[in-house]
């Protein structure tokens, strides 16, 4: 493909969002085809290198358990073959957790597509993981919906896919609590309880890390300032690094106790001092 378009590949478990990842990318623009067989592929990927349209510039292709499992099993090497024939393709995966998959597949009372009389939804969500492991592995980029509702989501396609050029690097700064668990996407977690915690304060324990009363009282901290200056420096000697590498995604994610306070801060922060430097930095906060 000529310079300037874009190959993606979203995959992801049943009932984690794929469908509505791609309605978001439909949205954006992208020429979106759902369920295609992993075989046919490398000559739809041909087909839109040869056409001469700017209907076929971003192109967004779904693959998922429906495919049969040595053909599931092919993709990562038919994307090794798409990367020195047409285009080099960025790989989405959309999870959430199994507890989450049950509720909605509950909830909706939707079939999950591998589960059969012999095969409770339990069961078919376990294979279905199974098989896509290697997918998920393989990620570019790796969304988990676990605890993100439908709007958040699609905020976050647009930030961190339809905003972002090919080929560059978003950084995506997230807090969480520990209470909660930590998230399954990030690639670098840093633990940020040692730090004064604000919430025994009654006079801030109802704000956030966002509002300026508790961004004053970690402001005035110094090991506040210099937890955020060692992980700056070791975040800017290394986000240059995987840029080396043409990584295209990175989940940066911050935790204190509850969500709340400390590892919202952290993560606003971050954020801020990284887009000053001109990177692409999109900011979540899980669990506030």
């Amino acid at each position: 493909m000529s310079d300037g378009r874009r190959f993606l590949i979203v995959s992801g478990l049943s009932g984690a969002g794929k469908s509505i990842a791609l309605h978001a990318l439909e949205d954006a623009g992208y020429y979106c085809v759902d369920n295609l067989p992993v075989g046919i592929l490398v000559n739809f990927a041909r087909f839109i290198a040869d056409q001469n349209q700017p209907h076929f510039d971003k192109v967004a292709v779904g693959i998922d358990a429906r495919n049969q499992p040595n053909a599931l099993a092919s993709l990562p090497g038919v994307m090794d073959r798409l990367a020195l024939e047409t285009a080099q393709a960025e790989l989405i995966f959309v999870d959430a957790s199994d507890e989450t998959l049950l509720r909605r597949f509950s909830e909706t009372r939707r079939k999950h597509p591998l589960s059969s009389e012999e095969r409770p939804l339990a069961d078919a969500i376990a294979l279905e993981r199974s098989l896509l492991d290697p997918l998920a592995m393989r990620a570019d980029i790796r969304i988990d919906t676990t605890r993100t509702n439908v709007h958040e989501f699609r905020a976050a396609i647009r930030e961190l896919i339809t905003k972002r050029a090919s080929g560059s690097l978003a950084l995506q700064f997230q807090s969480f609590g520990f209470k909660h668990g930590v998230p399954s996407d990030a690639d670098f977690v840093f633990d940020v309880r040692c730090l004064p915690n604000p919430y025994w304060d009654s006079q801030l324990r109802d704000y956030s890390g966002c509002d300026a009363p508790v961004r004053d009282f970690l402001d005035a901290a110094p090991m506040v300032q210099q937890m955020a200056s060692d992980i700056g420096r070791f975040l800017e000697t290394w986000v240059e690094q995987f840029e080396e590498v043409n990584r295209t995604y990175l989940t940066i994610a911050f935790g204190c106790t509850g969500g709340r306070h400390r590892s919202v801060y952290m993560a606003e922060r971050m954020a801020r001092e990284f887009a000053a430097r001109g990177k692409r930095a999109a900011i979540s906060h899980r669990d506030l």
